[in-house]
């Protein structure tokens, strides 16, 4: 009889499993505890930093992000509604494309072509027309000018398969090349156009950030009733889930794709329309501030829920804000409030990892195979 070889072999010190379902009010309070602790270490290390007592470092931040609301002063109440709006019009704008599980990194160059189209209407156009006229094209072009910037990788995308996340993230570097140039036209050869005194939000009661905000809301609950309701809200999770699913039920998936991204490039093109008309009354390369990637993490922990993107919004706008007025008072680096944020959203995103996942480490006894 044959000698028969055993061979052992080992397992792998651990592997990652996917859970089933957890409850959902389990997994809140799992990511409500993580807030928490994310926000006690964001305490405690500005606190070492600055030598400050961990009461009077969250002072701080709250005075840097409310002001003196107390005293009835609302100028930074309304600056904190406003940064909120601003990205999370941006991360409202990914999240159709995201769920449909198209990876839009481009919404940076979205926003800066439609930002791009109501400054040459304001400079253009603006002693022309109306005001009422002015604003209702300063509407439409950037709605245009953010679609079409959004379509371009769709098209592709949905008649030859290219790579989304490059095309669109090198759609990115021509837009900003396409500022930069008409920045220096206009700008006299300088690096900022001076603001336009034309086809400027008009202001609500002295405050400049009404409009943004009251924009930015209506998307909100739009965006969710599309999502949830709507019948192409339906065919975008299809798509998401299984393209040959969707084909099986008769679902046109290249239509899906092109329409899905017309809605969110548009939605960015809202964005660069509400920061230069809205906001600054000018236009530059960093108009968007490199937001557009970090709306990807809002939208993203939001769970593609516009309202859950609120709450996370405006807990990173708190940080980026607070922790930035932490490092003005102790001397600090301008970096010290990134390198914060960073640190909670690694936090949070280690959470979701957890939520979904668990790690199981291998058994103490060998396997044996012959």
């Amino acid at each position: 009889m044959a000698d028969t070889a055993v061979k052992t072999h080992r397992e792998p010190l651990f592997h990652v499993v996917k859970r089933d379902d957890m409850p959902w009010w389990k997994a809140w309070a799992i990511r409500a505890a993580t807030i928490v602790i994310a926000f006690f270490i964001v305490g405690l290390l500005s606190a070492a930093v600055t030598e400050k007592s961990f009461g009077e470092t969250y002072s701080v931040m709250f005075s840097g992000v409310f002001g003196r609301l107390f005293e009835g002063r609302t100028t930074m109440l309304w600056k904190y509604l406003q940064e909120i709006a601003i990205l999370l019009c941006l991360a409202l704008a990914l999240t159709p494309a995201f769920k449909m599980k198209f990876w839009n990194c481009g919404a940076e160059g979205q926003a800066l072509m439609g930002g791009l189209a109501p400054i040459v209407c304001m400079i253009e156009l603006g002693p022309k027309l109306p005001y009422p006229v002015l604003i209702a094209v300063i509407a439409i072009t950037s709605i245009i000018a953010g679609a079409i910037w959004g379509v371009i990788p769709a098209i592709f995308k949905a008649w030859f398969n290219t790579n989304e996340t490059l095309f669109t993230l090198m759609m990115n570097y021509i837009a900003t090349q396409i500022i930069a140039y008409y920045v220096y036209l206009k700008g006299g050869g300088s690096n900022v156009i001076n603001p336009v005194e034309y086809g400027n939000f008009p202001a609500v009661g002295n405050n400049n950030y009404f409009i943004n905000i009251v924009v930015v809301a209506v998307i909100t609950v739009i965006m969710y009733i599309y999502l949830k309701y709507s019948k192409q809200g339906y065919e975008i999770s299809v798509v998401g889930e299984s393209q040959n699913t969707a084909r099986y039920i008769g679902i046109n998936v290249k239509k899906v794709i092109i329409r899905t991204m017309v809605i969110s490039g548009a939605l960015c093109g809202v964005t660069g329309m509400l920061l230069v008309a809205g906001t600054d009354h000018s236009i530059n390369i960093n108009s968007v501030g490199g937001q557009g990637f970090t709306a990807i993490l809002m939208s993203w922990l939001g769970q593609f829920n516009p309202f859950i993107m609120v709450i996370m919004t405006a807990l990173v706008v708190f940080l980026r804000i607070g922790v930035s007025k932490v490092a003005d008072t102790a001397l600090l680096n301008s970096s010290f409030s990134e390198i914060m944020v960073g640190l909670v959203i690694l936090l949070l995103v280690g959470c979701e990892f957890f939520i979904n996942y668990s790690i199981k480490f291998k058994h103490s006894k060998k396997e044996a195979r012959v």
